[in-house]
């Protein structure tokens, strides 16, 4: 498989989840858990959704420069990053085992350095050949 068919696929995988657990969190969760769970449930759908996009950012740059490496760690960093923060924020809605908000930070930290990278690395791959 093509490293942009990869972040293409994940990317839109990502976008499947943000609806289906969003939906979830609204409809299936109301009544069900504490309200400040309910909105911890909202904030890593939202964040899942925004790097969903991301990542399917980084799949069309790839599908436009190939052996842009910078762009290539951009998408890991949102894909590890994403799954921290927004794993550990569903799996504390779902258990309220609070301490899995320890977690939460990491993910926001690769977040951070996939839009960094990404930064970076568009400037690069945009820039005219020689």
């Amino acid at each position: 498989m093509t490293t942009a068919r990869l972040w293409l696929t994940l990317g839109a995988a990502c976008g499947f989840l943000t609806v289906s657990l969003g939906a979830f969190g609204a409809h299936g969760l109301k009544g069900r858990i504490p309200a400040d769970l309910i909105a911890n449930w909202g904030t890593a759908a939202n964040y899942l959704g925004m790097h969903g996009a991301a990542i399917l950012a980084c799949g069309l740059l790839l599908l436009l420069r190939p052996q842009a490496p910078l762009i290539r760690a951009a998408a890991w960093c949102f894909l590890i990053g994403v799954s921290l923060f927004s794993g550990s924020l569903f799996l504390m809605a779902l258990t309220d085992v609070r301490m899995l908000g320890i977690v939460t930070p990491f993910g926001g930290v690769a977040l951070l350095a996939g839009w960094a990278l990404l930064a970076v690395g568009a400037w690069r791959a945009a820039a005219p050949a020689n």
